[in-house]
């Protein structure tokens, strides 16, 4: 554990430098030109740590979903926005624990070199939501090749990556009581750049204006071709991939929650003991202390759940219920201290140039995304308390 400690120790200190050669000027700008962090993000590529999940005989820095939560972490506690960043952490894992070698051994060390960018994926669909067995993008069989057609929406950051993940189904989805109804999904790992230089006409990319700086996009695919060898694992069986992944995700996520509560506490406490009014520091007064106080203590909190999700996960233990509690509590912790920082700021909050309303908007998604926090509420009410389904 002490080993651990210092190097996470360390591995923050890293982060927390190269962080330090982005202000919140930088941040600002992109926020208001919707503009995507390619300076921020090619940093951190150099630096590898958007390679930290890769194994090191990849190229790599073959460390663990603890070490990779303090990387994101520390951006967002810097405040950085990660959103352009995460998705390289968690989409891979698609590729790591399931490609085959071919597709491993060609792709891995290109993605850690930073040569190649994987941060797409392109899952949800408007008419499915949450219910992700019900898509209906389709992929066909044509002699060696799957075509692929059909719509996606947050589909975020194709534009900025040149390998794409797709689940599409392959095969009708199975009705009837008693029958698998995730079976026949089946998940591609897709070469953009193949695709834009032989077939730009099968990909239709429609950009979506967000209350922040996401770079997510509405996808059509017409017709468009990948090869067999795209496929992850067997035909069939993607939707078990893609859920492989959620816990990393909901892992990955609440840290950078976290870093926002975090960022939000210290920012009001400095306001707080640098405000005057009415001849003394509006920090001496209960009604400012007791709001950031709350949300400060709700923020470690759930930091401490998603050091146990984390733990479980590099264990290789079950950490369901532990990712989606961490994902919830830490939502909810980085809201109150948003809410706490706004209160303590006054008009100011609203000001730009202060970049309290800047966080505020960001971190407020993740009480919705990668999964709103009541589909948690009822997943740890089945699967743990032993409740009824609800949907």
């Amino acid at each position: 554990m002490q080993t651990l400690t210092a190097g996470l120790d360390q591995l923050r200190e890293q982060t927390r430098i190269l962080c330090e050669g982005f202000p919140d000027e930088y941040w600002r700008e992109t926020d208001r030109n919707r503009r995507y962090p390619q300076e921020f993000v090619d940093t951190l590529t150099e630096a590898g740590l958007l390679s930290a999940l890769i194994p090191a005989e990849y190229g790599g820095l073959g460390l663990g979903l603890t070490e990779a939560s303090v990387i994101m972490e520390e951006i967002n506690k810097s405040g950085g926005h990660s959103a352009a960043c995460h998705a390289q952490m968690y989409t891979m894992g698609a590729l790591l624990r399931h490609g085959n070698a071919a597709q491993k051994n060609e792709y891995l060390p290109q993605i850690a070199a930073g040569t190649l960018r994987l941060q797409a994926f392109s899952i949800t669909e408007d008419k499915a939501g949450s219910d992700t067995t019900s898509i209906e993008t389709a992929a066909v069989r044509d002699g060696d090749d799957f075509v692929i057609t059909g719509h996606k929406s947050w589909t975020s950051r194709i534009d900025e990556s040149d390998l794409l993940f797709v689940l599409a189904r392959t095969s009708e989805k199975p009705a009837g009581k008693g029958t698998d109804k995730t079976h026949g999904l089946t998940l591609f790992l897709v070469d953009l750049r193949q695709v834009r230089a032989e077939q730009p006409d099968t990909l239709e990319v429609v950009k979506v204006r967000t209350m922040f700086n996401y770079a997510t996009n509405q996808i059509h695919y017409h017709g468009m071709r990948v090869p067999a060898s795209a496929v992850i694992g067997e035909v069939g069986n993607g939707f078990r991939y893609v859920i492989d992944g959620w816990n990393a995700e909901r892992i990955l996520l609440a840290s950078e929650a976290i870093g926002d509560g975090y960022w939000f506490t210290k920012r009001g406490v400095d306001y707080a003991n640098s405000r005057e009014v009415f001849g003394r520091k509006i920090s001496t007064n209960q009604g400012v202390q007791f709001p950031i106080t709350d949300a400060y203590m709700k923020v470690r909190a759930a930091d401490m759940m998603r050091y146990e999700a984390a733990r479980l996960f590099d264990a290789g233990e079950p950490c369901g219920a532990e990712a989606n509690m961490a994902k919830h509590l830490a939502s909810e912790a980085s809201w109150a201290a948003a809410n706490a920082c706004l209160d303590t700021h006054g008009g100011y909050g609203f000001v730009d140039e202060y970049d309290v309303e800047r966080k505020f908007r960001e971190t407020r998604m993740f009480q919705v995304a990668p999964v709103n926090n009541n589909m948690i509420k009822s997943f740890v009410a089945t699967k743990v308390l032993g409740l009824p389904r609800s949907y």
